[in-house]
Formats: C-alpha cells, structure tokens, sequence
C-alpha cells in the first residue's frame, strides 16, 4: 500500500513537492486515482487525484478514518546522538518502524556529538512512517541537556540505563509496569558521567539493565523501547 503524507492536506487539498513527484512521476497516477493520506497526527483521508501536478499535486477528499496508534501509553526514549549521523538517522527509522511517541537526543556531559539536524531526522521518521503503515509522526525534540530531561516527565515512569555495576539496577522488562507511560534515557558511547547519575536517582529516576550485553548506543535505544512494546504485549494474552 502506497500512503502518502501531507500534514497541511485537510487546509490545502495538495501534497508537498516530494509526495507529489512521487504520486505523479513515479507512480504516474492520473487525474481520479484514488489514494490515501496521512497528515501525521492520527487521520488518514481516502483522496481522489484532480490535478496530476509534478509539484503541487492537488486531491479531493473522499473520506477521513482516524488512525491513532495502536498502543494508548506514551513512549519517550531519550538518547546521546551517536557520533556518527548515519547510526543515528538508522536508530530514528527503527525506533518509528518499532513505535515510539518522542524521540529526544540527549546532550551529555560525555556527549561526542553536540548538534544534530532534526529536519533530516523528521523526515527519516515520516519515510519510518508512511513504511509501517502508521498515521502519527512521533515527536523529534531539538538537542536538550540531560539536566532538563532529568527535571521533566514526573507524570510517567522514569528509567535510566546505566552501565556501571556498582549501582544496584534491575532489568527494564521486570520494572516497567504494562500499560504505563514512561520515558527512558540511554547515554553516549562513554555513558553518563556519575553526577548526571546522582541527579537522576535523586530525582526519583529508577536505574536499570538492558541485561548482560554490551550494546552500542542506538541498539539500547532500539531494545529499551521493543522491550516496553513487549511487556505491554505480553500482558494482554
């Protein structure tokens, strides 16, 4: 199934210049193909072709279906960009293809990166999208210091994996609670330095494993949200 996002489609009725390309150049629809939109926050509209523009294709709409994710908690997996751009665009597409609420990458103290582009990881997540057959763009925040991070999301469970063993920690897949929002904050290749630790403990953070591998930085990402994907599964057989 071929979906098309348009974010602006219900005002407009158009598809941006991309979608359009596609829809017109590759695809060659023409005038009355019927198609499907997304505009990203849950709505997806059963369309019929009236202009075969190249560039501003033009739609009516036909039906509007909402399609809101299929899980009802919040996920926020918050993460240390990966010193190379590529790992983290991969980790982007995984994390929205797997089901994610917002992605939030993480300045750290040990951080090797300190600037990302998040107009190209936005549309990574959008093409994420469109592939998994989902109807809402997970939130991609601007580089925020772990500090706020740490400060903010007291209204759902709060995990921190850390990898030093002298601090009692327990498996992520035994403390999360199904059916919970949660937000869970992964660190650089050289993990959180022990004062951004002391700060999150103090402020209620609750230290755990991803068990007893080594993962690179955008594998914990991935596998901190499937196994919150897991758990709730889990407790609905």
């Amino acid at each position: 199934m071929i979906i098309f996002y348009a974010p602006d489609i219900l005002q407009t009725h158009t598809l941006p210049e991309s979608d359009s390309g596609h829809c017109v150049r590759v695809l060659r629809m023409t005038e009355g193909s019927q198609l499907d939109v997304i505009d990203g926050c849950g709505h997806r509209y059963h369309c019929v072709l009236t202009q075969a523009h190249p560039r501003h294709a033009t739609v009516e709409i036909i039906d509007c279906i909402d399609a809101p994710l299929p899980w009802a908690q919040h996920i926020t997996v918050a993460v240390a960009p990966t010193k190379h751009m590529d790992r983290m665009e991969w980790m982007v597409e995984k994390l929205t293809e797997i089901g994610v609420n917002r992605i939030v990458p993480l300045l750290c103290r040990r951080s090797e990166r300190k600037e990302i582009k998040v107009e190209r990881l936005q549309k990574i997540a959008v093409a994420a999208m469109k592939q998994s057959l989902k109807s809402v763009l997970p939130e991609i925040m601007p580089m925020t210091p772990v500090s706020k991070v740490i400060a903010d999301y007291s209204d759902r469970m709060r995990f921190v994996a850390y990898c030093d063993q002298s601090i009692e920690r327990h498996l992520l897949a035994r403390c999360y609670k199904p059916g919970q929002s949660a937000v869970v904050m992964i660190g650089p290749e050289g993990d959180f330095d022990s004062t951004e630790i002391t700060s999150a403990l103090d402020a209620g953070w609750q230290p755990v494993t991803l068990g007893d591998n080594r993962l690179r930085t955008e594998t914990a990402a991935i596998f901190a949200c499937s196994t919150l994907h897991i758990v709730n599964q889990l407790s609905s057989i």
